[in-house]
């Protein structure tokens, strides 16, 4: 389910050559100014790849993809349970979660955790626990932070529970659940020993108990570290042909391809990349949709919709122009602050446009 080496080869039109130096040129200068180490990064429609490109690394080397867990591993997994059945998107957080109680918590449905609306805060205050029974312990008895429903606020917490309870409906990990609807080894919660070399190392943050030594192949968000590397926000790991891969694949189903792989009907990924309803959101369910203020730049179509990921990561498609966007990079292993990686993927878009 991989990119097609055969396909990075075609040539394309002039001006394609001419829009890719450009972002090669803003890639340069962001690893020059010490934004990351490494970066790769690749282009295609949803007949192929137009363009990858790696900078101080190969092709093949493999990125903790941090939130790009979101809509690529977790919500590929509610959207399978919701096309047999088996989870319904109003489902009540309350037949799930036994400690998930009280007036203000009561009508918060699998939709409010895919839309960040939940009323859940970001972060837990404290250290992370250790183990899901204490992580669910936590966010259930927490004070909510808004109304559910009445804003958007990004929250990994709201991820984790869903985590919990796509493994609890599917009866396997997260890890046994998504490696069976997406079998590449590209793209996977579980790194063999041997591969984990061929990772692009990160560095712990300051309040990080592993902080003080290199981490190549294991992941950097702490939450997803204490529950074994494998969350519901964080956790999987993947080159950029895979994700390019998996990026071809939704890019089909949503501009009407009705013989992509399950849960990817066009019916079903189009109803979760449309923009919610929670008033001053631009999430979508799994995913974020373009404001011109976001990471995807201001020349995307209205109908583009990606996501980003801590590490340096991020993914936008924009089926109007037939176009995926992959960049990958390891700005936690070097100087990138959350501001400079917003500022290179906001370059590296617009001067795609032309693509």
């Amino acid at each position: 389910m991989g990119s097609v080496v055969g396909e990075r080869r075609r040539p394309g039109p002039l001006g394609v050559t001419i829009a890719h130096a450009a972002a090669r040129r803003v890639l340069d200068e962001a690893r020059q100014a010490g934004v990351f180490p490494v970066a790769v990064a690749e282009v295609g429609s949803s007949g192929g790849v137009l363009w990858q490109e790696a900078l101080g690394t190969t092709g093949g080397t493999i990125f903790d993809l941090a939130s790009l867990t979101k809509p690529i591993a977790t919500t590929t997994i509610v959207m399978s349970l919701v096309a047999n059945g088996r989870l319904s998107l109003d489902d009540l957080l309350t037949g799930s979660f036994p400690e998930w109680q009280g007036r203000d918590r009561e009508p918060v449905t699998v939709r409010d955790l895919l839309e960040h609306a939940s009323g859940l805060a970001a972060r837990l205050v404290d250290r992370p626990p250790q183990g899901r029974r204490e992580f669910e312990h936590e966010i259930c008895v927490m004070r909510l932070e808004y109304p559910p429903r009445t804003r958007s606020v990004y929250s990994d917490l709201g991820f984790l529970l869903l985590g919990f309870l796509a493994e609890d409906r599917d009866g396997r990990s997260l890890a046994n659940g998504f490696a069976a609807l997406w079998p590449d080894p590209d793209l996977t919660f579980d790194l063999p020993p041997a591969r984990r070399q061929a990772a692009a190392p990160t560095v712990p943050m300051d309040d990080d108990p592993r902080r003080g030594r290199t981490l190549m192949g294991e992941v950097h968000d702490d939450y997803a570290a204490a529950l074994g590397g494998i969350a519901g926000h964080a956790g999987l790991f993947g080159t950029a042909g895979a994700v390019g891969g998996f990026a071809r694949v939704v890019l089909r189903s949503v501009r009407g391809d009705t013989g992509t792989v399950p849960p990817f009907s066009p019916e079903l990924t189009r109803q979760f990349v449309a923009r919610s309803a929670v008033p001053g959101s631009s999430r979508a369910l799994g995913w974020d949709t373009m404001l011109p203020t976001s990471s995807c730049g201001e020349r995307m179509s209205a109908a583009a919709f990606g996501h980003v990921g801590f590490t340096g990561t991020s993914l936008w498609i924009d089926p109007a122009r037939d176009r995926y966007f992959v960049l990958l990079t390891n700005r936690v292993a070097g100087h990138g602050t959350v501001d400079a990686i917003r500022d290179v993927r906001r370059r590296f878009h617009d001067v795609l446009a032309p693509v």
